[in-house]
């Protein structure tokens, strides 16, 4: 017994069965149990073509229920805000997809790494791609290293869409450009910063600092030194010296930043212990811990010195004292004559200078400030004297007058009896 699709109802079903048990147990069990499912469905689903008269079908009923198919309802119905959905509210939930040319700045989440890059999406049809090299200032090894997934981030555009829709990005130079504005306000501000030496050569060296390069010269690297490749992965403090974004220089100065530090931490009458690094006809050069002091020729030593590497050759270590410092231009005056403890001992018994540095100018500081405020109590003394002679000068004028006073009145009597 066959049925066609279209008459296979409940009804159909169950007259079949009826019919099927008569000629075996298993077909009939096969129609039953085909019936109950068939009932089941019909609950859910319906008909969408229906016909106007019993037994007849006409041309356009015959092709509606040929390509509308069925159509699906649940038991409870559709609810009723479904009913209420149509174009205007499809069309309000329809999205804009963005598009980007390049140069834009975007934001986009970290969805994935490759071996060479990560996968970004930033609101287009297409994930977009940045390679490890673009990730950061300073490449990293791996890319997870450079990006962390799930992270949020600004890219710059740098091409057009790929036969595939895919746009690549860049995040170092978005970096760039904000370092190169640190840079300008730190130099600005005169401040010292923390760079590492990443290579030297005959000139100076290579550093990195806010991860952008810069050049160190070996002239402001340390005074009478030149960077070797000792310090290579060092970090050392610099000052920068010159910023130029548009030519890409950047110039710093590890002996600036030394200077600037120590110099104000100097005092007079401070000892230092340095380095004798040049000797001129009117003085020597002095390193003391990277910044550099003037010990002039007459403050060498009390009595009279005519060759000055004689008594202070290049690289003699000695001790001095600060009797001077001009912070605005990094300048220092230095002493040793002020450490001798009898004049002529910088030139008969260096040695004993400087074992007894410490104890001479703790004595130097005491004289000097006995001085001091002896020229004060004689300063007292000169100002109180000038006022008693002033105090006397205006006493005798006030006397001289009381007695001019009786005078011009006898008289001024005597004219009025006449």
């Amino acid at each position: 017994m066959q049925m066609s699709a279209r008459s296979r109802t409940p009804s159909a079903l169950l007259a079949g069965a009826a019919l099927l048990a008569l000629a075996s147990p298993a077909d009939a069990a096969f129609v039953g149990a085909l019936a109950g499912r068939e009932a089941v469905c019909h609950r859910h689903i319906s008909m969408v073509a229906t016909t106007t008269k019993a037994g007849k079908i006409t041309r356009d009923e015959r092709l509606r229920s040929r390509y509308s198919g069925f159509a699906f309802e649940p038991e409870g119905g559709w609810k009723d805000e479904m009913a209420s959905f149509g174009y205007d509210e499809l069309a309000a939930s329809m999205v804009e997809i963005a598009s980007y040319a390049r140069g834009d700045t975007v934001k986009g989440t970290v969805l994935g790494f490759e071996p060479n890059g990560a996968m970004v999406d930033i609101g287009v049809k297409s994930s977009a791609y940045v390679t490890i090299q673009e990730m950061a200032l300073v490449k990293p090894d791996k890319p997870e290293q450079g990006l962390d997934l799930g992270g949020a981030y600004e890219f710059v555009v740098i091409s057009r869409e790929d036969e595939n829709g895919q746009l690549m990005l860049s995040r170092r130079r978005i970096l760039y450009a904000q370092a190169w504005d640190k840079v300008a306000a730190l130099y600005a501000d005169d401040a010292i910063v923390e760079a590492e030496v990443v290579a030297v050569n005959r000139g100076g060296a290579m550093m990195q600092v806010e991860g952008l390069r810069a050049f160190l010269p070996g002239s402001h690297f340390l005074a009478g030194q030149n960077p070797t490749d000792e310090f290579v992965g060092r970090k050392l403090e610099v000052k920068f010296l010159d910023v130029d974004k548009e030519q890409s220089r950047l110039v710093v100065s590890h002996r600036k930043a030394i200077v600037d530090s120590q110099i104000n931490d100097l005092s007079v009458g401070s000892v230092l212990k340095g380095i004798i690094t040049a000797v001129k006809p009117y003085g020597a050069f002095v390193d003391v811990g990277g910044m550099s002091g003037l010990l002039h020729i007459s403050q060498i030593s009390c009595d009279h010195i005519s060759d000055i590497s004689s008594v202070l050759p290049v690289g003699t270590s000695i001790k001095c004292m600060v009797i001077s410092q001009d912070k605005a231009k990094g300048r220092v005056a230095l002493s040793t004559k002020t450490l001798e403890p009898e004049a002529g001992d910088m030139i008969k018994n260096q040695q004993k200078v400087f074992e007894q540095a410490e104890e001479t100018a703790a004595k130097y500081q005491q004289r000097i400030e006995e001085e001091r405020k002896a020229r004060e109590e004689a300063a007292k003394d000169v100002i109180f004297g000038l006022e008693s002679v002033f105090a006397e000068s205006r006493s005798e004028e006030g006397e001289t007058t009381e007695a001019a006073e009786p005078e011009a009145s006898a008289s001024a009597d005597l004219e009025f009896e006449g």
